[in-house]
């Protein structure tokens, strides 16, 4: 690996267009009155941000962490219609997500986005037969409008071909369907810079330490700030509390004596490195309700996820023994062994699905968005699928317009009004975007790798452009960060000062892939710390 011992020196200074200063975004959020807070920087309050910008409002977002620092990074980065609904007749629920995914996938950020088929292998023994995995499969595509392709049933040898991991022994049939793909921590990035291109402030890394009361109202919230310590504070004319996991501790910020309105369950997922390509994902039915998926994914594969009620500290979820024995014990239904050992393993991580309060298992609970409003006219959400992040803006949005005693409503462009189809920056087909990244080549005679070309069109659309600029005029950034990821340091500088990257969590595992890769090394991290210092 190149020792880039300059590398920590580029860009002292952040580049023109950069994002304002830690400083800067405090002091604008201490001076005004906002319409609407937001406290949480997962895709829930991202989206709610999002289209409280668009339809007009002054809006502010927070959040203690990295935006998408939690659950919304921890997910099984699945843009779909939810198969297994239709297990509950959940019809209506199925096509909704279909509409969602669709338009997300074709309109709103097809840069982010990729098609994926998926097989369902038919064990002899297993849950289901081929007959009902087809019909069932056939019916999930209908509620797409057939637009992935019909569903169908193919042979094992067929199967085989496209997944040669495949475990063929007892192999019946296997059905086929289409969904989508996602990064879910780069899809929320563009979302809070669309956010932002619409006129939203926002701050990560600022924690609440209390929240601001007038006559009873809640009104705005104390913080302090994760990196440098300054305390600073927020005024708003209405809160949201969209903390996910925590949304319970702050309501009780509110008031000491709030019940409980959530539960929470424990999602693990396994990066691994992949022994042989994959041209197809894998959804094997564990019993009547579950599914365990094997998802060729940023050029490795992801295997997952478990499904059980957590009561500890949201802080404190992590992937342990017990998770990786259950995970690769599951994948080995229809996954051969040699794909599974735990040498090939080289990232984990662990989320927490927030689900309405209440009984009954949690891998049987509905996937619903929960929406509150507490003594002190602040407004909870919580919960819902990361398949549908543009509507539960607009459902949060429209709560917003229907509360009584609150002006927000005249003052905001109706959601009906807005855009049905407002792109994320960047938006691009990422095949031409990669074409013109190797073809223009370097002004000062580097060339693109294709790997790295097709990387950057895939995470950043357009936007590639000018991190190949910056790669362009100072060749040094054109190395890569690690030889066996596709990733260049101008990545980690246009994160530093374009994508409000603090730490080098923030760049190593959320604004690139080299942590799920199992790259960060003590090298990589030290170097990535020495350039976040130097900004300016």
């Amino acid at each position: 690996m190149s020792t880039l011992q300059s590398v920590p020196a580029l860009g002292t200074h952040p580049a023109a267009g950069s994002n304002p200063s830690r400083a800067e975004t405090r002091d604008q959020l201490n001076k005004a009155t906002y319409d609407l807070l937001v406290i949480g920087g997962g895709i829930l309050g991202i989206t709610v941000a999002w289209h409280a910008a668009q339809s007009g409002l002054r809006v502010a977002m927070v959040d203690a962490g990295d935006f998408a620092g939690a659950t919304s990074s921890a997910s099984s980065k699945l843009l779909h219609g939810g198969l297994r609904y239709l297990q509950t007749g959940a019809v209506k629920l199925v096509a909704e997500n279909h509409f969602e995914r669709r338009a997300v996938s074709h309109d709103v950020a097809p840069h982010l986005s990729n098609p994926l088929t998926f097989y369902l292998p038919v064990y002899k023994g297993g849950p289901h037969g081929a007959a009902k995995l087809g019909a069932g499969v056939f019916a999930y595509s209908a509620l797409s409008a057939f637009r992935d392709g019909v569903g169908h049933v193919i042979s094992a040898e067929k199967a085989a071909r496209d997944v040669p991991e495949l475990r063929t022994d007892n192999l019946k049939a296997v059905a086929v369907y289409g969904d989508g793909q996602m990064n879910d921590a780069r899809m929320a990035l563009m979302t809070v810079r669309a956010a932002v291109e619409a006129g939203a402030t926002v701050l990560n890394h600022a924690e609440v330490t209390g929240l601001r009361f007038t006559h009873g109202k809640v009104t705005g919230a104390d913080l302090k700030d994760g990196v440098d310590g300054t305390e600073f504070g927020v005024d708003a004319r209405l809160v949201l509390n969209a903390t996910g996991p925590w949304v319970d501790h702050l309501r009780a910020m509110e008031d000491k004596n709030a019940a409980p309105s959530i539960r929470l369950s424990k999602g693990a997922h396994l990066v691994l490195k992949r022994t042989s390509p994959w041209n197809a994902a894998l959804a094997t039915p564990i019993d009547k309700y579950r599914i365990t998926f094997a998802l060729p994914w940023e050029d490795m594969l992801l295997l997952g996820t478990t499904d059980e009620e957590y009561e500890g500290d949201p802080r404190d979820v992590a992937v342990n023994d017990k998770d990786i024995s259950q995970i690769l014990d599951e994948a080995a239904f229809s996954v051969r062994d040699q794909q599974l050992s735990r040498d090939l393993i080289t990232y984990s991580f662990a989320g927490l699905r927030v689900l309405p309060g209440g009984p009954g298992d949690t891998s049987k609970a509905k996937r619903e968005t929960v929406v509150t409003e507490g003594s002190g006219g602040m407004l909870s959400v919580a919960g819902g699928k990361w398949t549908t992040f543009r509507h539960i803006g607009r459902t949060v949005m429209n709560k917003l317009a229907q509360l009584p005693g609150h002006p927000l409503g005249s003052d905001m462009e109706p959601v009906s009004q807005l855009p049905k189809h407002m792109p994320l920056p960047g938006i691009a087909n990422p095949d031409a975007v990669t074409h013109r990244l190797l073809v223009d080549g370097g002004a000062n005679g580097v060339r693109m790798a294709p790997e790295t070309a097709r990387h950057l069109a895939t995470h950043y659309g357009s936007l590639s452009f000018e991190i190949a600029r910056m790669a362009n005029e100072n060749p040094e950034l054109a190395e890569r960060i690690h030889p066996e990821a596709p990733e260049i340091w101008a990545q980690a500088v246009y994160a530093r000062d374009h994508e409000w990257a603090e730490t080098e969590d923030d760049v190593l595992r959320r604004r690139t892939t080299l942590t799920i890769r199992g790259l960060a090394t003590d090298d990589v991290r030290a170097k990535v710390k020495d350039l976040l210092d130097k900004k300016g």
